[in-house]
């Protein structure tokens, strides 16, 4: 799966067969907020929007930034994924 960075939009980008699948986010500080996943019109597959975020973490990972999960299907996967926790900053619990 090929996520593009698209840093003038503030946006992951991945297509899906239905179309291009979002996550935006902002930056404040050494903070990424992750704010909305945007779907495609008939796409229903929870399963790629778990693959997106697993590899979404795993570029805020590598660039060391710390996680502010925004939007509640982020904190679901978050919540069912608690690997991630590690992700977010100080004082922020789930």
């Amino acid at each position: 799966m090929e996520i593009k960075d698209n840093t003038f939009a503030r946006q992951f980008e991945i297509t899906v067969p239905e179309g291009l699948l979002t996550v935006e986010y902002s930056f404040q500080e050494k903070k990424i907020f992750l704010t909305k996943i945007n779907k495609p019109d008939l796409f229903e597959d929870e399963a790629v929007i778990d693959e997106v975020l697993t590899n979404i973490m795993e570029i805020i990972t590598e660039k060391k930034f710390k996680l502010m999960p925004i939007f509640p299907r982020v904190v679901q996967f978050i919540k069912k994924n608690p690997i991630y926790k590690e992700l977010l900053p100080p004082g922020i619990r789930m």
